[in-house]
């Protein structure tokens, strides 16, 4: 997907496409469906907490942000392939939603899902 069709838009990311290496909270596929997270304080606490936690994973950058969402990208080690992550604040319902997609190939062995349980964990932790 290029990074044109990535975004908020109406109040949806991006959905997954037909391949095993996506995961949204706002996917209709079960298989391609996380649930999202909660925040608690403001949105722009919420951005600020969500960023510290990219900017210490390791081969990640954020390439855009703006009131109440983040995309980033990060770089497999090996292969250096780039997945893209993007992250979409609800303020009204102080909701947390994200999506995580590898730009190439088919299947990505379940590390967007990890990668995501990873940045959940360390949000609400």
């Amino acid at each position: 997907m290029s990074n044109e069709q990535l975004g908020v838009t109406d109040g949806k990311l991006a959905p997954c496409p037909n391949k095993p290496n996506c995961v949204s909270t706002q996917s209709i596929d079960e298989k391609s469906k996380m649930e999202p997270f909660s925040y608690s304080g403001t949105e722009g606490e919420a951005l600020a907490k969500l960023k510290e936690i990219l900017l210490d994973r390791k081969r990640t950058k954020i390439v855009k942000e703006d009131e109440n969402y983040i995309r980033a990208e990060e770089t497999s080690k090996l292969f250096k392939f780039v997945d893209d992550i993007e992250f979409y604040l609800e303020e009204a319902s102080k909701t947390v939603h994200f999506r995580s997609a590898s730009r190439t190939g088919y299947s990505d062995f379940g590390v967007n899902k990890k990668r995501m349980e990873e940045i959940r964990n360390a949000f609400v932790n």
